[in-house]
């Protein structure tokens, strides 16, 4: 019998993403008849306590999406277990082990990245780290290079590598591994997949909310460290990376690892030119007031809650082509998205009146909703002896050409990474070297800004940032892909 056991299970993440996403799973009949579900955490109460917990967290979720079933309720109940835990002690383990069997042990550690070495070393000597066992992550781990590898050490004394899955739940995005599909499943898009026909790429996530109460967390990272070393650089990977030669987990992510080894130092003499940090103020949001950074967390700071950069890609496929990148706290939308834009036409035939030609562009919106458009110039309809011209969007999403009925339900990004971690497929999760490539380049970025005397620039709740960011791409002269503000 095979067992997942939940370190942190009554935790914010195990309660609000984990379980829910097991819910989903087991609805649709997609969990392993054998599994169990335990839930380890230091709380000293009862399964039933647990259980009852669990269901709150999970029937609200399952409700609003239509896909509350009383018979997956009680499947699910029988595969819940807890154990009250002391995670970083061998000898509190033990009755966990034996509750967990002679069967492969899947152990999601959903607890601060700070308790990962202690825990692991217990896990190890309590023998929860046998051959077959496995462990998930959550990202980001450590603050910088050095902190990941003391971490990633003692994950390393107590599993293989190929027993450690590293999370990043971006890529568990339907979007995001439609990505992989549109770019290597069609003969349209890999041809100009390159610098004689893209002009640059933009990848964007805005936050709508402040840092509030997060602030000892958030002060240790600021935006470089908490978005754009993980989510952002695992999502210019894959728009950047070159055709795998297969599926296979590890062709996948080498072809991502020279990304990162291609990406140009940021230096101190070029920190101002390429990166703008920002921190926001007191003033208005959503129609609101809203504090400052300063005002949360009750002193001075530097810690920057947002941060624009220009990345250079220093290979054949990508020299000429910058990657646009931000991030922030704040912001007047909740977006995130990729944006691929094309070159202009080399020569436009149509004159100006007949409506202003614009360049090909590709978006891929992660959220607030999932979707990936395509925007094209066609003819407007009509008589006119004069061809008269307008951009058109079209949507490439599931179900747009209006014949495949109801769009399948919008699946938590957890839900296929956990699916994938119980059934050992690495695919979608960061290996050791794609993430100490993406430390080592953040932490060349925090040191230029040290060394160049880099501060962050004061920016308005409800703005897109610094004016800086916008200057970032008007020196060359592009502009954001920014819909509002």
């Amino acid at each position: 019998m095979a067992a997942l056991v939940l370190f942190g299970g009554g935790g914010d993440l195990a309660m609000r993403m984990l379980l829910p996403s097991l819910y989903f799973l087991e609805h649709d009949g997609l969990l392993p008849d054998d599994l169990k579900i335990i839930g380890a955490a230091r709380s000293d109460e009862s399964r039933d306590e647990y259980v009852q917990k669990v269901r709150a967290s999970v029937e609200g979720k399952a409700k609003a999406d239509d896909a509350w079933s009383a018979d997956a309720w009680a499947r699910m109940e029988k595969r819940l277990d807890y154990l009250a835990v002391d995670a970083t002690s061998a000898e509190s383990l033990k009755p966990l082990k034996d509750k967990v069997g002679a069967g492969e042990c899947t152990s999601f550690l959903a607890v601060s990245p700070s308790l990962y070495a202690r825990i692991v070393t217990a896990m190890r000597a309590a023998g929860l780290a046998e051959p077959g066992d496995r462990v998930v992550l959550e990202k980001p781990v450590g603050r910088d290079l050095q902190t990941f590898s003391e971490i990633d050490d003692a994950v390393s004394d107590a599993f293989a590598e190929h027993q450690v899955f590293r999370i990043d739940h971006y890529l568990g995005k339907e979007t995001v591994q439609n990505l992989i599909a549109l770019r290597f499943g069609n003969t349209i898009f890999e041809p100009l997949w390159n610098n004689l026909s893209i002009d640059h790429v933009q990848i964007t996530v805005g936050e709508t909310v402040g840092v509030g109460d997060r602030w000892p967390y958030y002060d240790e990272y600021g935006a470089l460290k908490d978005m754009l070393q993980n989510h952002m650089l695992q999502l210019l990977c894959l728009v950047a990376m070159e055709p795998p030669s297969d599926l296979d987990p590890d062709s996948v992510r080498n072809e991502k690892v020279k990304v990162l080894r291609s990406l140009r130092r940021i230096t101190p003499e070029e920190a101002d030119r390429v990166t703008v940090r920002g921190q926001y103020v007191a003033g208005e949001s959503e129609g609101k007031p809203v504090p400052g950074y300063d005002d949360e967390r009750g002193l001075d700071s530097d810690t920057e809650t947002f941060v624009a950069i220009r990345a250079d890609i220093d290979n054949w496929r990508w020299a000429g082509v910058p990657f646009f990148m931000r991030t922030g706290k704040r912001l007047p939308e909740k977006r995130t998205e990729i944006v691929i834009q094309f070159k202009e036409l080399p020569h436009s035939i149509f004159d100006n009146d007949r409506g202003q030609v614009t360049a090909n562009r590709l978006v891929i919106e992660l959220q607030p909703e999932e979707d990936i458009s395509l925007s094209v110039m066609n003819k407007r309809p009509g008589l006119d002896q004069r061809m008269q011209l307008q951009p058109i969007r079209m949507s490439l999403s599931w179900g747009q050409d209006g014949k495949d009925g109801k769009p399948p339900r919008r699946r938590i990004a957890y839900e296929r990474l956990l699916l994938d971690a119980l059934n050992g497929d690495s695919t979608l999760f960061v290996r050791r070297d794609e993430a100490e490539q993406a430390w080592k380049w953040v932490d060349e970025v925090s040191q230029a800004w040290a060394d160049g005397g880099v501060k962050p620039i004061e920016y308005a709740p409800g703005s897109w940032g610094p004016k800086e960011a916008d200057y970032l791409l008007e020196r060359s002269g592009r502009e954001w892909n920014t819909k509002n503000g």
